[in-house]
């Protein structure tokens, strides 16, 4: 949160733009092989000798991607690494390095930044990535971050978007929806502060739901356990504009068409009982949320036997020719048109 509870605040003016990069990285150490030079030069070197290099950028602006009334400033770290990790992993690749820059107003101390690396500093060292450059300004208003994410692989193991055909089975890890309801969990004790600034939300019924928003993980995980299974996705991508949308993206890129089953889409039992609260419907909500930050893959049909009956792994819908379309199969068994609903960042 932006309420500094700690009276101490320096300014970043004090230390100045590399006083101030020296100072937040000052306890970030190399592990990867391939990182030879990280922070303090004027470029990064990395040596990843065979293997294919794959890189993704990601930039998240306040007001737009964050709100800091309830998202900690930790959270933010981790989550601007996650954001970024997850579209190394989805190209069936492993993240080794990552760069973070960041532009901040006056209204930020120092201690407010030292809080967002904190969040940075446990991503890297959960997912065994390295931090080895970025850059830091100012803003005239509020926070903007941009992170770029590194990793690598073997050509004969990268998963792109296109590559998948009639036939294939549509996989998806994990559970869809929380981190949308999350938001609006997150939201309306918002307003609710905004009418009574002394009352003090109840969040422990949204605790997964709320987590998944402001604390989401990249699924490396799952990356590695197709590894261990020997199944080689055809086509993947991850799961942050909503299921409706990768499902089109991977349509268009293949050439090809889909049927998405709707009782197959996997639901946490908490998104489920929220939405009904919010009088929302759930599959809509998988459908167009977003932020989820699972893998959308598709597997050969042989493939199957390999991953049947994996808790983590849910085959929610095969792909068919293009000329068939794209498809909701809903639960009475009619065909609706899938398009895309999911995040837009220039939609008003």
């Amino acid at each position: 949160m932006l309420e500094d509870k700690n009276p101490q605040r320096t300014s970043l003016e004090e230390l100045g733009e590399f006083g101030l990069i020296d100072h937040l990285t000052q306890h970030f150490e190399l592990k990867q092989p391939s990182s030879l030079v990280g922070v303090g030069d004027d470029a990064a070197v990395m040596d990843f000798k065979d293997k294919k290099v794959v890189v993704s950028t990601d930039m998240l602006v306040e007001g737009v991607h964050f709100d800091l009334s309830y998202m900690p400033l930790k959270h933010l770290g981790y989550k601007s690494v996650m954001v970024n990790l997850s579209d190394i992993y989805a190209m069936n690749a492993m993240a080794t390095q990552i760069t973070i820059s960041i532009a901040v107003s006056n209204r930020f101390p120092l201690e407010a930044l030292e809080e967002f690396y904190e969040g940075v500093a446990l991503a890297c060292k959960l997912y065994n990535v390295d931090l080895v450059g970025g850059d830091t300004t100012s803003s005239n208003k509020g926070m903007i971050i941009s992170v770029t994410a590194i990793g690598s692989a073997e050509e004969s193991k990268i998963a792109y978007r296109k590559g998948s055909k009639p036939n294939d089975l549509l996989v998806v890890t994990g559970d869809l929806g929380g981190a949308y309801l999350g938001l609006q969990v997150l939201e309306r004790e918002k307003e609710v502060y905004k009418v009574n600034p002394k009352s003090q939300p109840d969040l422990e019924p949204y605790s997964y739901l709320v987590e998944r928003q402001l604390k989401p993980e990249a699924r490396k995980d799952m990356v590695e356990l197709l590894e261990k299974l020997e199944v080689k996705p055809t086509s993947m991508i991850d799961i942050s504009d909503g299921l409706s949308s990768e499902i089109l993206h991977l349509c268009k890129h293949g050439g090809v068409g889909c049927n998405l089953f709707e009782d197959k889409i996997p639901l946490d039992p908490s998104v489920i009982s929220t939405c009904e609260e919010f009088k929302m419907d759930s599959t809509m909500i998988a459908l167009g949320g977003g932020e989820d930050y699972e893998l959308l893959f598709t597997i050969d049909q042989a493939d199957f036997p390999k991953i049947k009956g994996n808790p983590n792994l849910t085959v929610i819908g095969h792909m068919t020719e293009k000329s068939e379309g794209v498809h909701l199969i809903t639960r009475a068994e009619t065909k609706i048109p899938i398009t895309a609903q999911g995040w837009n960042s220039f939609k008003p």
